[in-house]
């Protein structure tokens, strides 16, 4: 299973940008995805996920300002971030909860996979 993001890149204080994450590969089904990012010097931090049901859950400090969507038939996640402020600037990474069959039984198991990242800089 391969996740790519795209859609970083550098803009001014309360500009926008949309990342986008496609998953490709064998796998069952997708369940929750997500993005996360770190800045750096910083640990890995929750952005926004989503469920396979379409529940969402974003952090404190985006709220209001991202929105996290996903695309079922296309298996890609988007992060569509307005009102960017240079406290958004990190690598951001995209991460995915897949059910693979793992043997010809058809047994199944839950794994994690993340994107390669993705740099947001934004300027003052």
């Amino acid at each position: 299973v391969q996740l790519v993001e795209s859609g970083g890149g550098s803009v001014q204080s309360g500009g926008s940008l949309r990342l986008s994450c496609a998953a490709s590969g064998s796998f069952s089904s997708i369940k929750t995805m997500g993005w996360y990012r770190q800045a750096p010097e910083m640990g890995r931090e929750l952005v926004a996920t989503i469920a396979d049901g379409g529940s969402t859950n974003y952090a404190d400090s985006v709220k209001g300002r991202f929105t996290i969507s996903r695309d079922y038939a296309q298996n890609t996640l988007y992060l569509q971030m307005n009102s960017l402020k240079p406290g958004d600037t990190a690598v951001y990474y995209c991460n995915a909860k897949v059910v693979v069959v793992v043997n010809v039984e058809g047994a199944r198991v839950e794994r994690e996979y993340w994107g390669q990242g993705t740099q947001v800089t934004v300027s003052s």
